[in-house]
């Protein structure tokens, strides 16, 4: 039997991110925003995500075709999708200059470098932006997308960094923390909007789960 003192799910606004299908054709290369070809050569993965996600969802997808690419794959194993809302906002990282290059290539030239990422959330690259930036844009567009289809499932076809910076956005954790989340392609992640009640007057965000592997 299901405890009543914890939220279970209803009423809320149900945000199902999945991270884009692998890009192969960059060779190990930092690609960022540069629009790369998605394999999605993998029948198994998309029939899992299609029975896995729910139908009748309104569906969000960067202005990137990898995102696009993942979003088709998944409609060709079963999933009803309606039209992409297309959300530039949700693009991954602008590593600027960097974008096109080895990370061994540009290590001298980043200097102290996060454990988990290229640099510190506040590093910006040369004539990109900082995971910082990215993380301004994608809340912005979560708050904004979470008022227009409140207590709707959202399929979110996203990238990497798209992710991480809503997965800390849920949990209250700094940009540079949010780093430190591991989100493998074609995983979903669900973070969940909460309706006011007594214990959250506001609101709150709850995450149902992360880089969830479906099958």
């Amino acid at each position: 039997m299901k405890s009543q003192i914890f939220w279970n799910g209803e009423n809320a606004t149900r945000w199902w991110w999945v991270r884009h299908a692998p890009v192969t054709a960059n060779k190990g290369r930092i690609y960022g925003q540069n629009d790369m070809q998605a394999d999605t050569d993998d029948p198994e993965t998309y029939s899992g995500l299609a029975h896995a996600l729910p139908s009748g969802a309104v569906l969000v997808t960067s202005n990137l075709k990898r995102t696009h690419q993942t979003a088709a794959a998944i409609a060709d194993a079963g999933l009803d999708l309606a039209a992409p809302i297309i959300e530039p906002d949700f693009a991954e990282q602008n590593f600027g200059d960097w974008q096109g290059q080895h990370v061994h290539e540009i290590r001298a030239e980043v200097g102290p470098r996060h454990p988990f990422w290229l640099t510190p959330a506040n590093q910006r690259a040369p004539n990109g932006e900082s995971f910082s930036d990215l993380w301004t844009r994608v809340t912005g567009a979560i708050e904004r997308l979470t008022k227009s289809h409140k207590n709707r499932d959202i399929i979110a076809v996203a990238h990497g960094g798209t992710i991480r910076a809503a997965l800390g956005m849920a949990l209250g954790l700094e940009p540079d923390r949010a780093l430190s989340f591991s989100l493998d392609n074609c995983s979903i992640t669900r973070i969940d909007q909460v309706p006011p009640g007594p214990h959250h007057p506001d609101g709150s965000w709850a995450v149902v789960h992360a880089n969830y592997r479906a099958h």
